[in-house]
């Protein structure tokens, strides 16, 4: 019972981590001043974005420090990374000390990389102490990334919400004292006996629970998280936020000690009568089921799974379009992909232009947030939009693991939840290029937020059912190289229409050139919506081309479950 006690602490911890290490998300609350201090171009912010973005390139640089180092280590490892690159910015901005432009973009490129190794940690945690739940661990601590910016934003109102380089000093210290408070649990971690049925069932039940608390903590950070410059009140809905942090350590306790009042007061008492049906033993997520897969493909034998794809397929017409849908499509869930496997496969390139023209184009938003708002006049909102953003990132996150918990009352293969959380994105676009005012800005960040949170929530699960469990690691970080691609181009387009229209509008209040007006991001708004229409199409592509290895699956293991009833 206290291994089980001091795991669910090791859940707290690593949600804490995340939700404070997440620090590129409010890259456009300082980068405006950043921009006027170092007296550069919007070409030049914006490689300084890409330098952020482009510290996932060396996230397997963790897993090698991983291999020579405990966990605590790497952990502390990476809050000094992120101390020396946002700590020596913040000093720039302060006019401290000067540092040429590229330095300042090897900073960025380190605080970038400290993310992905205080990510791989979160992981690695989570994989370690909830192999059973694995799926819900990891969409549960990736969501609370989402919630960065809003818990920045109501500590720098809380110290100095006249000052934005606060948000730099923030990002150096707020990371390393969270893994501080993480050290001790992460350091008693328990050693794990496999749980029996019950006891997956209640671990699901606690994860339902801390999903509500979660979906409770983004309301309260979307509607105060910006709401007050006042430094008493703002300290007030800080506090406020860390309580429902901390919250959640209550939440085992209370299930185990209901537990044990229903097993020694009232042993006749029982769940089953609940339609809701959470992860069971016969029902865990895919890499438990796909480990054991070779036994049962092998029961099944080859030829059997082509006849029977074949026989669905005998009454279909044979197109242009069916011949590109079937062609060389994955037979199974779960078959692992190595790298020279995985390049030729179609159905990854379809996923990795969904990804790159879907939830990067949305991190590439964000990260030019403070530029669009300043250029449409909304610079008073800049954190409101932050905000904003990072909310609805985070119930995108949230949302990502909806199709977990309702498979037993509506079953859709992951790859149709991708493309559906891939719809908002072009409506935002299109919306901001017919309309600049307040309110299409607003409602825009909020859904290009939700839909890119959801696709960097579920990326893990999907490449993992795609591609193999055991490979998840080396493939994700492929299929992750589209970020920094993908802000690299984006925001090297976006500064350039933006710097082609400073000429008419300059602002000559500022060190640095300034453009005003609808046309400095038009024509980036519809080029945006474009790609993104691009990415929509390969996602529903890709939906087409693996729709049957899912209800293959899905069928599998219902008729595996039938004589338990």
């Amino acid at each position: 019972m206290a291994g089980q006690s001091r795991k669910w602490m090791i859940l707290v911890a690593t949600v804490w981590i995340q939700a404070f290490t997440g620090t590129n998300f409010d890259f456009s609350a300082y980068s405006s001043d950043l921009k006027s201090i170092l007296g550069i171009s919007q070409v030049q912010l914006n490689y300084l974005a890409v330098a952020s973005d482009l510290g996932k390139v060396f996230g397997w640089s963790s897993g090698l420090a991983l291999m020579y180092f405990p966990l605590w280590v790497v952990l502390f490892m990476a809050a000094f990374m992120g101390l020396f690159g946002y700590g020596l910015q913040w000093l720039v901005m302060r006019d401290i000390i000067s540092l040429p432009y590229i330095l300042v973009f090897l900073l960025c490129l380190l605080a970038g990389c400290s993310i992905c190794w205080f990510n791989t940690v979160c992981f690695v945690l989570c994989i370690q102490n909830f192999p059973a739940n694995r799926p819900l661990a990891l969409s549960l601590t990736i969501a609370f990334n989402g919630v960065s910016a809003a818990l920045y934003t109501l500590a720098g109102n809380a110290i100095d919400s006249s000052s934005n380089d606060i948000y730099l000093l923030l990002n150096a210290f707020i990371p390393l004292i969270t893994s501080v408070v993480s050290l001790i649990p992460i350091i008693r971690q328990p050693s794990l006996d496999p749980l029996p049925p019950d006891g997956v069932r209640r671990d699901s039940l606690i994860f339902l629970i801390l999903n509500f608390l979660a979906i409770l903590t983004g309301i309260y950070l979307l509607l105060f998280g910006s709401s007050s410059s006042d430094g008493m009140r703002a300290r007030l809905l800080l506090g406020g936020a860390i309580f429902l942090l901390i919250f959640p350590l209550c939440i085992p306790g209370i299930v185990y000690a209901r537990e044990w009042f229903h097993r020694t007061i009232h042993s006749s008492f029982s769940l089953h009568g609940s339609g809701f049906i959470l992860v069971d033993v016969d029902d865990l997520e895919l890499h438990k089921e796909l480990i054991t897969r070779e036994s049962s493909y092998h029961e099944n034998g080859d030829e059997t799974l082509y006849e029977i794809k074949r026989r669905k397929s005998s009454g279909e017409k044979e197109g242009c379009c069916d011949s590109m849908v079937k062609k060389d499509r994955l037979a199974m869930l779960g078959e692992e992909h190595p790298v020279s496997l995985l390049v030729s496969r179609l159905d990854f390139w379809l996923y990795y232009s969904a990804y790159v023209c879907g939830g990067t184009i949305g991190l590439v938003y964000s990260n030019n947030l403070g530029q669009i708002a300043q250029s449409l006049g909304q610079s008073a909102n800049t954190t409101t939009l932050v905000t904003l953003y990072s909310s609805f990132s985070f119930f995108g996150r949230l949302l990502s693991a909806a199709p977990d918990y309702i498979r037993a009352k509506m079953y859709f293969a992951r790859t149709a939840w991708l493309t559906i959380a891939l719809v908002p994105t072009p409506i935002a676009f299109f919306l901001l290029a017919a309309s600049g005012n307040a309110v299409a800005l607003h409602i825009s960040t909020a859904l290009v937020g939700l839909s890119s949170g959801f696709i960097f929530a579920a990326a893990v699960s999907i490449t993992s059912e795609l591609f193999g469990p055991n490979s998840v690691g080396v493939n994700h970080n492929i299929l992750i190289t589209n970020i920094p691609i993908g802000s690299l181009v984006y925001g090297f387009l976006a500064a350039i229409v933006y710097d082609s229209h400073v000429s008419s509008s300059l602002n000559i209040i500022t060190d640095s050139v300034v453009c005003m007006g609808r046309q400095c991001y038009f024509l980036t708004f519809v080029w945006w919506g474009c790609l993104s229409v691009l990415g929509l199409t390969s996602s529903f592509l890709l939906f087409l081309r693996t729709r049957h290895a899912y209800y293959q699956f899905e069928a599998k293991r219902i008729s595996s479950m039938t004589p338990l009833y």
